[in-house]
């Protein structure tokens, strides 16, 4: 439970490090999305998900 909270921590904050340094870009990326359909955001999502349930097990080994 532990290493679940630090991630949603580190998640969070890798975010909001996103959003002070490049605000003008997450606008755009925003605007980017919102111009997706839900599909492609869809696939994204489940591939940025894949990818890290991969990393995830490769550095716990």
């Amino acid at each position: 439970m532990t290493d679940l909270l630090t991630a949603i921590a580190l998640m969070i904050a890798l975010e909001g490090i996103l959003y002070a340094l490049f605000p003008g870009g997450m606008q755009a990326m925003m605007r980017i999305a919102i111009a997706q359909p839900p599909a492609n955001l869809r696939l994204a999502g489940l591939l940025a998900a894949a990818v890290g349930v991969l990393l995830v097990w490769w550095i716990r080994g």
